[in-house]
């Protein structure tokens, strides 16, 4: 036991300086990956017309030929992990090109003006080529604190050339769609065109007076984004058929992209079981408080922001007296940077119908954003783990590890003096199960885009979850990228399998904060290697290969 907790110590030490003899050759190569990966550019925009894919494709089994002959032998354990995040990624192309193909199946993914950065290391689900993300702008403000900005003249030139690939990208992509048959990416894409819309507006209010060019660039994006959200409308009542990939393909992606030992069978075992797990624990939780007042709700913009003035030093005190977490100096500012506005009763989602009850359990959550403050200032000293890894191969770690630190929180002493937060809690988690549930049912074709958004409402409680934009939002964006629906439940499952392996390891020398310390460590991967770095067992990465369930711990 002692030997294999020394040796994971110093896996996560090991120095750039003891890198095997033939790690750089993968260093190389990941370098000339990342470039190839980009496609090639037709009047500035992406080229995704078939005969390129074709092409890209015999290309990328090149990458994967080169990638299998660097020989591995003798390399340290995060060598190989970096050998199988590239793995990994250029799998995520292959799977891009052969199955998902969003750019011939799914009218969204030519949504390419992005308006808001994500919590996670990148967007959630399939995000073209060159998106034109407009926090990166000053004229954009990028978080609640930040204040819009005049642009600065190599802004302005930035901003115009990428807006001005929008009619281009948008005349080739009712070409490449035009044999997709795939009903609900249809229905889900018109919203996607109407938002970015309602963006490029916003953005022509930002610019008034400003550069003619910009403005025109900006007039004519919107121009040919409302003409495609018309013809979507006009022509999603003629595509008819599934939309889902299918079982078999949805196991080959989670074992091979998104490297999560599991099937779609056993992802639906899992998520099946912690829907009921969680509505036993919460009518246990409502039954325990049934003497207690029920949580007030901030109804006014002055009561939401006491709130939130109250709850986030108060969740920040609990994990430093806790000794729960390394803090840092920056964990308060992640937070206010994305505090969310208020919202009035007739537009209240799910999240903010807890948050506007008690903000913490949502902020256990966002940790995600303290998982970005890493990424962006490039922690990680391996190259590969610096920037986000492509084709959302961080799921399981991202989403998995986010929701789980809402449960592991409250089971550590969070909500003792607030009792009534725990239901929250178990409420989030009743959602996510549902959500995730339905999902992978979609992707089976079992259910429509519609029916899964019936059981996400249906079974969660009091009423939170509505048929309102957010419904519409996360159930087309699941059905659009395999792994995500289900990420959140059974990604925490597989990270409690390394607190277990851990702390058996360590025994008395294990703790919270030191099993934090190393995930982080770790960087943005997914649970498996993660399993492999810190533990030093294999497990997890031979269940990927051999395709067995869950082996007993040893």
């Amino acid at each position: 036991m002692r030997l294999a907790s020394l040796l994971s110590l110093s896996l996560l030490a090991a120095p750039l300086a003891a890198q095997s003899a033939t790690y750089p050759q993968l260093l190389t190569l990941f370098r000339e990956w990342r470039a190839f990966e980009e496609p090639p550019r037709v009047e500035g925009a992406p080229d995704y017309t078939l005969a390129t894919n074709a092409r890209r494709l015999a290309e990328l089994k090149q990458y994967q030929q080169r990638l299998r002959a660097i020989d591995t032998t003798g390399w340290s354990i995060p060598e190989q992990v970096d050998h199988h995040l590239v793995r990994a990624e250029m799998n995520g192309m292959e799977f891009h090109l052969t199955v998902l193909q969003p750019f011939a199946r799914d009218p969204a993914w030519y949504a390419s003006v992005k308006t808001e950065e994500s919590d996670t290391p990148a967007e959630e689900g399939p995000t073209i080529h060159g998106a034109i993300r407009l926090w990166q702008y000053g004229i954009w403000p990028r978080t609640r604190l930040d204040t819009s900005k005049t642009l600065t003249s190599d802004e302005t030139r930035r901003l115009t050339a990428a807006l001005r690939t929008v009619p281009p990208l948008l005349r080739q992509a009712r070409g490449n769609l035009a044999a997709s048959n795939a009903r609900d990416l249809w229905v889900g894409g018109v919203r996607a065109f109407e938002e970015q819309s309602a963006a490029l507006a916003e953005l022509e209010r930002h610019l008034q007076g400003g550069n003619r060019d910009l403005i025109r660039a900006t007039t004519e994006a919107r121009a040919a984004t409302d003409s495609f959200a018309r013809w979507i409308r006009d022509e999603a009542p003629k595509r008819t058929g599934p939309s889902g990939i299918g079982k078999a393909q949805y196991t080959w992606f989670l074992r091979n992209v998104l490297l999560v030992p599991l099937s779609w069978e056993e992802e639906v075992t899992i998520t099946r079981r912690e829907l009921a797990r969680a509505h036993a624990s919460l009518r246990l939780e409502e039954s325990r408080n049934q003497a207690l007042p029920p949580l007030p709700v901030a109804d006014t913009p002055e009561d939401y922001a006491a709130l939130q003035d109250r709850a986030i030093p108060r969740y920040l005190r609990f994990l430093e007296r806790q000794g729960l977490l390394t803090m840092q100096p920056w964990m308060e500012r992640a937070l206010r940077e994305r505090m969310p506005g208020f919202a009035p009763a007739a537009t209240r989602d799910f999240f903010m119908q807890a948050t506007q009850r008690d903000p913490i359990p949502l902020w256990t959550h966002l940790y995600h954003w303290w998982d970005n403050w890493r990424l962006r200032e490039g922690m990680h000293p391996s190259p590969i783990r610096k920037g986000p890894l492509l084709y959302n191969v961080w799921m399981s770690r991202s989403e998995g590890m986010a929701t789980a630190m809402e449960e592991w929180l409250m089971h550590a002493g969070l909500y003792d003096d607030s009792p009534r937060s725990r239901e929250i809690v178990w409420i989030m988690l009743i959602a996510r199960a549902a959500r995730g549930l339905g999902n992978l049912y979609a992707h089976a074709n079992d259910l429509t885009m519609a029916q899964a958004g019936d059981i996400h409402v249906n079974w969660t409680p009091r009423g939170w979850m509505r048929r309102d934009p957010l419904l519409g939002f996360e159930q087309h964006l699941y059905l659009r990228q395999p792994g995500y629906g289900a990420s959140y439940i059974t990604g925490g499952r597989l990270m409690e399998e390394v607190i277990a392996e851990r702390a058996r390891q360590l025994g008395d020398r294990f703790s919270m904060r030191r099993f934090f310390d190393e995930v982080d460590a770790a960087g943005m991967i997914p649970v498996s290697l993660i399993y492999w770095e810190l533990t030093g067992d294999d497990r997890m990465v031979r269940e990927l290969r051999e395709g067995t369930g869950p082996l007993p711990f040893r």
